[in-house]
């Protein structure tokens, strides 16, 4: 039997001291997660009379238990309440679902340091220069300075084993110090230099450097030389005016813009670092209805910036453009406890820093005026497919596909859609073994057998099952799920989709099991989402069965040489860089691999050689 909340014996136990607190609905399930630098206070104000704001209201119904943690700070708090928000995820609390790592330029610390992109923990040793809003960030920046300042960027294991400069030296971005002659360790020491002050911002010390080294270089005669800083001076200054440098501070600092509209919230951060722009990133947090925007800033803070300190950087400086008062002191306390230096949270920042806030406010307003027009396009289609095929609203579908080359290496995908469009972190790829090669029907069976066979979770169901085929492969998917939904508390209406004579797209025949077949008009809303969804399990796919390929032709060819297990193909592979560089190697090279003998080297040179 339901209780009520006895708020006033409750509030008589709690303590002043910070902490966290949890409360819990009648279930016992946690709906909301929050911290406090003191509990009594706090906790208080959800239980007066007149409690501000729809949200708040919402969450003190729902109220049947309330547990509580004390910390010795408020940092701890902060602390304690984002691991319990990220493990619990309560539906009161805004959530951030951002796991990605960020990723970094790595400066290796090896006698010819190499630059490459690096994610996740910071154990080698070297310099990390970051973090970069994406991967493609950083491999737009590799690619500059490859062109600017030649550091290698190749892996260790093809830079040990080199006897020749590679395909990079002769296109002027590589050095080559992997061989004797070329650069000498000084030359190529400066180098380093320059790009460590280029990725530090330093691009005017860089610059007025290498000035002076092209006019030594020209007062010595070496013409050659001098052409060669005036080369890099000129892409430097290009790149310096393609940049948006703060002129006032050299800082790093991040720029967070906030747009609420429609109950859905974008929150974009700018990221720069030593004055320059590195990129930046929207996000759409899960937010619960009439929640105030001081709470979404507070809590995308709190979660994105502890996340930060799980192997990333915090700035020196956060900018926002909300004023949060005792809010804002409290996370900026706990936030330099954490970096272990100041961190200054500023609202509302005036000069360069202003227009750096503006920046990141407009871009957030764009893009959530995208991700508005973008669900609007969705739900429409939805609509219009659940008028089409006269059903109850259609809020989940799942589609499945079937790729093989030659029958062999057989994959299936299974892509899932919901109001909102893809589920990407539901999609599913299935190895299909112990077939016919090229029996798609007995691919389809397998990979249904599979997603469908084991208990399935209610929410889950989907309310449109899609098979990629005709009435064959339409039935024998019938026969598989079939008897799986007599314990399912909906019957899914399960879909073949056919590709017409001229397989273009529009002229698709759908297939019900009854045998039914029907079409669409090629600007049908309904058949543009079935199409989206068919070609993104096609795709899926595609790209699972291609990888796997791949991988197994970069392995058979060394499976077949006796004497090369497991071990040995890892170690040959690693130490080479992948088996297109081990075709090209000299038995030489192959037996300069741990664990490969003289004689075994020339067993392997002599089957890679065989056409």
């Amino acid at each position: 039997m339901f209780t009520v909340f006895d708020a006033k014996d409750f509030l008589k136990t709690v303590s002043d001291k910070p902490g966290v607190y949890r409360m819990m609905d009648a279930s016992g399930e946690i709906i909301y997660v929050g911290k406090a630098k003191s509990l009594k206070k706090r906790l208080s104000s959800y239980f007066r009379k007149n409690v501000p704001g729809e949200k708040t209201r919402a969450l003190v119904r729902n109220i049947a238990n309330v547990e509580v943690t004390i910390t010795h700070s408020e940092t701890e708090a902060l602390i304690l309440e984002h691991n319990l928000i990220k493990k619990h995820l309560p539906r009161y609390n805004v959530l951030l679902r951002d796991d990605k790592s960020y990723p970094y330029i790595f400066l290796s610390a090896s006698k010819h340091p190499r630059l490459s992109i690096h994610r996740g923990a910071k154990k080698r040793k070297g310099e990390y220069f970051g973090p970069f809003p994406d991967a493609g960030a950083v491999r737009q920046s590799l690619y500059l300075l490859q062109k600017i300042f030649p550091v290698r960027q190749c892996e260790d294991s093809v830079y040990g084993n080199r006897t020749r400069p590679c395909l990079m030296y002769q296109i002027g971005r590589c050095s080559a110090p992997c061989v004797e002659g070329i650069i000498s360790d000084e030359e190529y020491n400066e180098l380093v230099d320059f790009t460590r002050m280029f990725l530090q911002g330093k691009n005017r010390q860089v610059i007025a450097t290498l000035v002076e080294k092209m006019e030594a270089a020209s007062q010595t005669l070496e013409f050659e030389k001098a052409a060669e800083f005036r080369d890099q001076i000129q892409s430097l200054r290009r790149v310096q005016e393609q940049q948006f440098v703060s002129q006032d501070s050299d800082d790093d600092l991040d720029a967070i813009g906030v747009s609420v509209e429609n109950g859905i919230a974008c929150i974009h951060v700018l990221f720069l670092r030593q004055g320059k722009v590195l990129g930046s990133r929207s996000y759409f947090p899960k937010m619960p209805a009439n929640t105030e925007t001081n709470e979404l800033v507070s809590s995308f803070i709190g979660q994105f910036y502890l996340n930060q300190a799980e192997g990333r950087t915090i700035p020196t400086s956060i900018l926002i453009g909300q004023e949060m008062g005792e809010e804002l002191e409290s996370l900026a306390s706990a936030l330099s406890e954490i970096a272990g230096r100041k961190i200054h949270l500023q609202s509302k920042p005036r000069g360069a820093r202003a227009r750096f806030l503006k920046l990141a406010q407009t871009n957030a307003a764009t893009a959530l005026t995208s991700k508005i027009n973008h669900k609007m396009t969705i739900h429409n289609r939805f609509a219009m497919l659940t008028e089409a095929l006269n059903l109850e609203p259609v809020k989940r579908m799942e589609c499945f596909d079937i790729s093989h080359t030659m029958g062999e290496q057989t994959v299936a995908s299974c892509v899932v859609f919901n109001q909102d469009g893809p589920l990407k972190s539901e999609y599913r790829r299935y190895n299909i073994t112990g077939i016919t090669g090229g029996d798609d029907y007995a691919a389809m069976a397998q990979v249904l057998e599979r997603r469908y066979s084991k208990q399935v979770d209610p929410e889950k169901i989907p309310d449109i099952i899609l098979v990629d085929g005709g009435k064959g492969q339409l039935n024998r998917a019938w026969e598989v799920v079939g008897p799986l939904m007599a314990d399912w508390p909906k019957h899914p209406l399960m879909l073949g989709v056919a590709k017409g004579t001229t397989r273009r797209p529009g002229l698709e025949t759908l297939i019900k099991v009854s045998g039914e077949e029907f079409s669409m008009p090629s600007d049908s809303p309904a058949l543009h989402l079935i199409q989206h969804i068919r070609d993104e399990s096609h795709n899926h796919a595609i790209s699972g069965h291609r990888a796997k390929r791949a991988k197994a032709r970069k392995s058979s060819v060394l499976q077949e040489i006796e004497g090369v297990g497991p071990k040995r193909r890892q170690a040959l592979l690693k130490y080479l860089g992948g088996i297109q560089e081990l075709k090209r190697a000299s038995v030489e090279e192959i037996a300069k691999v741990p664990g490969i003998s003289r004689v075994l080297a020339e067993k392997i040179h002599s089957s890679l050689q065989q056409p």
